[in-house]
């Protein structure tokens, strides 16, 4: 069974960073594409960063662009996400999802369910 546990979120301030984290298991962590989804209060949830298994090759949301970075450790198990200028508008729920599709793919068409607890990023003066 696929398991994700994130880590990372906390109270920051605008213009700062977090460093977000996802381990995960229940699946073969090289040949899967990852990613990172957030839920805003009160809003859909948004496929923000995804990063291939095969080339490590990117997709980011308009949103994001320019300021997040996502990066894996296969060994580790673990995906990335590096957060920096953080806006209020990036407070919420972050969670991490894979697929067996190309980074673009599992970032726009958002999944049914999600696998972990989610961490709270909280964007606030």
């Amino acid at each position: 069974q696929l398991q994700f546990v994130e880590s990372g979120g906390g109270l920051v301030q605008p213009g700062g960073s977090l460093r977000l984290s996802c381990v995960g298991s229940g699946f073969t962590f090289p040949y899967y594409t990852l990613g990172w989804f957030r839920q805003a209060p009160g809003k859909e949830y948004e496929g923000i960063s995804c990063i291939n298994d095969n080339d490590d090759s990117t997709y980011y949301s308009e949103s994001v662009k320019g300021r997040f970075t996502i990066t894996k450790d296969n060994a580790k198990k673990t995906v990335y996400l590096q957060m920096n200028n953080l806006e209020p508008e990036d407070t919420g729920t972050y969670y991490c999802a894979v697929r067996r599709a190309a980074a673009e793919t599992l970032c726009t068409e958002i999944p049914r369910h999600f696998w972990g607890q989610g961490t709270q990023v909280t964007v606030s003066s």
